[in-house]
């Protein structure tokens, strides 16, 4: 089943089979929910990361040349 088809009694089985107790006002809610999350995931899932480097070759908190400041000092 993809999301694209949750409907809200699919979304009230699926929250009672995770074990979550979801009163049936809220089924149409996170139906709809699940319906966005999956359309922002589609589109995620078709931009291409190859050139991208791995996140630990990135510091966003590092600029060379400048000294660092600690907030908790």
């Amino acid at each position: 089943m993809s999301a694209d088809e949750l409907t809200p009694p699919e979304a009230g089985r699926w929250a009672a089979r995770a074990g979550l107790s979801l009163d049936e006002a809220r089924h149409a809610g996170v139906a709809a929910t699940a319906q966005h999350i999956h359309s922002v995931v589609s589109v995620l899932r078709e931009l291409d990361f190859g050139d991208t480097p791995p996140d630990c070759a990135f510091d966003a908190g590092h600029r060379t040349g400048e000294e660092r400041h600690d907030a908790a000092v």
